[in-house]
């Protein structure tokens, strides 16, 4: 399907975008609220290709795309205000679920996300130049090294632009304001004034910090930008707020950081320094531990930077850093936890991945590839390195082990750990940060999430189970033309009589509605199944559905997806009636053996028949 070519048309079709009121998805269905019928050109809708059906239900005018209906969507917003970031109809059937936690880490993560592989690349580009300079294949005080420095180090240094784009787009803003703001906050003479005493703006003191690769502040930003961008556009007359938007929103955001925003994370970073140095004078082994386990919290957050003059003063008052020794147990152990993902991950582009961000954090590092492309996203071989980091950092410092340098924490700067301390305890720190992660990720492991598909030819047979306490009905009897034709796909009704959803078979989680409606499902060998909770039931928008599976999550056959109270939903006007459809009839044309009658979740369903099986009955 060419999605923008689908989106065009079924616009057009419609009437355009003065005609529609309204604009909805579900899991398979783009849903119009229609200014005037009479506009509506239903035939060239319907003959629209991509276009399964189309549905007139509940006053409003339904499109029938499939499991590709967010593609269009997202098509259609492209070209018209309907689901745009101004739309209050829209429902993100990719937005984060779950708890505060879980939304953050999925945030961060979709941010990150585009600039991984630039992250690795250049990571890798300053492991290999540490290498030569620590072995002596290169002078570091020449012009070359200069230049070669300045190729592994930009990336990362103007980090925040980079992170202006990305979250711009997450939070549906302006990219090229965000990249104003992000461009001042790392501009040359605002970077000078870090550390220039008595600063102030309008009379206002300022304390200055460093943006340099921060953040936290710039996707805070970004996230108040978004809305300020909305107001300002609904306020301002249409002839000046193109151009006055972005002026007003530089012209008060980036002093915002600077009076707020910045100070807010250097007090709270210098809180944690000042605690944190005090733990070390008393109880040097549980600030190592302290430091080994947190280090990398702090840096997700900005927050290590109060912890740097810190370790600068304590170098020009004794020559030595303390503090600084932990750190390379925290950043070895996230990389071995990367290491431990290459090697137990099924999936070829978090493996492909996972290989790059564990060598660079280990010989450069760098750890952001490792934390927000890997570790952080699967949750579990990020907790893993913070056990390593405890573990490893504890021993280190227990050993009255210190760097003679202010040094990034890796593989290739461990030289400046060997003039003070126990050498035993710095390895068996090191081995400990290591070992412990890497073992932890491969044993317990995590929730792989396997994005390959089965090969054309591999396909086979699936017994569906039902996910249902109920009744199970022929598909014909769903209150529903698009379900009852079979347009989306063949399958089995159930009237459900308890309202909790159940696997039915082992699968990835390809949709998860955060209106806890429908679940899209996917079989590791390629079947593709969706249960839609009730009819219409999108409009109650999440009201009595309890999700509780995210996308992209691997449940087990039987594990609990939702949770639903059907009298609340049936006294609502809808019916619940659940239809249970393979969704890529291409390889499952048929189904077999269809249950009748009463079902319990974990009865057999159906039988659903890979077309390679056809084929083979056929000869």
């Amino acid at each position: 399907m060419d999605y923008s070519k689908t989106a065009a048309a079924v616009l057009k079709g419609v009437g355009g975008e003065e005609n529609v009121s309204s604009l909805v998805h579900c899991a398979t269905r783009l849903r119009f609220v229609i200014k005037d019928d009479a506009k509506v050109d239903k035939a060239g809708v319907k003959a629209t290709p991509g276009v399964i059906a189309t549905a007139e239900a509940g006053g409003q005018y339904q499109v029938v795309i499939g499991n590709e209906v967010p593609e269009v969507f997202a098509e259609i917003a492209k070209i018209s205000k309907l689901a745009g970031p101004a739309s209050n109809e829209r429902v993100a059937s990719d937005a984060p679920k779950g708890n505060p936690l879980n939304r953050f880490i999925a945030m961060i993560s979709a941010i990150f996300t585009p600039l991984l592989w630039a992250l690795a690349g250049t990571g890798l580009l300053k492991a290999f130049l540490a290498a030569a300079v620590t072995f002596g294949w290169l002078d570091n005080t020449t012009t070359t090294y200069v230049i070669l420095n300045a190729l592994s180090d930009a990336f990362i240094n103007f980090l925040p632009l980079a992170l202006a784009i990305t979250a711009a787009k997450y939070f549906n803003a302006q990219q090229f304001t965000s990249l104003a703001i992000a461009g001042a906050l790392v501009y040359p003479s605002i970077v000078a004034l870090n550390g220039v005493p008595d600063i102030t703006f309008f009379g206002i003191p300022v304390t200055m910090v460093s943006y340099v690769s921060s953040v936290i502040p710039i996707i805070v930003v970004v996230w108040l930008q978004s809305h300020a961008e909305r107001f300002l556009y609904a306020k301002l007359p249409s002839a000046i707020r193109r151009f006055v938007t972005p002026m007003l929103l530089v012209l008060i955001l980036v002093p915002l950081v600077f009076l707020v925003i910045g100070p807010l994370s250097s007090l709270i970073s210098g809180g944690l320094a000042a605690g944190i140095g005090w733990v070390f004078a008393v109880v040097p082994w549980l600030g190592g531990a302290l430091m080994g386990g947190l280090w990398q919290v702090f840096v997700i957050f900005g927050l290590h930077w109060g912890l740097v003059p810190l370790m600068t003063t304590e170098l020009t008052n004794t020559g030595l850093i303390y503090l600084a020794a932990p750190l390379f147990a925290a950043v070895i152990a996230q990389a071995a936890a990367a290491a431990g993902v290459w090697v137990r991950t099924k999936n070829k582009n978090l493996k492909s991945l996972s290989a790059p961000a564990a060598l660079s954090g280990f010989l450069a590092g760098v750890t952001e590839p490792a934390i927000y492309g890997v570790n952080l996203p699967l949750k579990k071989p990020f907790v893993f390195g913070i056990v390593g980091g405890v573990l490893g950092g504890g021993l280190i410092s227990a050993g009255g082990v210190a760097s003679n340098a202010f040094v990034l924490p890796s593989a290739l700067g461990i030289p400046a750990l060997f003039s003070q301390g126990s050498m035993l305890m710095l390895f068996l720190g090191l081995a400990i940060a290591i070992i412990v992660p890497f073992l932890l990720t491969v044993i317990v492991g995590f929730t792989d999430p396997v994005a390959e598909t089965a090969a054309p030819n591999e396909s086979t047979d699936l017994q569906v189970l039902s996910p249902l306490d109920g009744t199970a009905v022929p598909l014909t009897e769903v209150p529903d033309a698009v379900f009852a034709g079979g347009a989306l796909g063949q399958g089995v009704a159930i009237v459900p009589r308890v309202g909790a959803l159940y696997a039915p078979f082992d699968a990835t989680v390809v949709a998860a509605f955060p209106t806890g409606h429908a679940i899209g499902l996917k079989h590791a060998d390629g079947a593709e199944a969706l249960i839609h909770i009730g009819i219409d039931t999108v409009k109650l928008a999440g009201k009595h559905f309890s999700l509780k599976v995210e996308k992209g999550q691997q449940v087990a056959t039987g594990d609990l997806l939702v949770e639903f109270d059907i009298a609340a939903i049936t006294a609502a006007g809808y019916d619940v009636t659940t239809p249970v459809i393979i969704t890529n009839p291409k390889k499952y044309p048929t189904i077999g053996s269809p249950a009748a009658g009463p079902v319990a979740h974990g009865d057999a369903l159906f039988l659903a028949i890979a077309e390679e099986t056809e084929l083979a009955l056929a000869k």
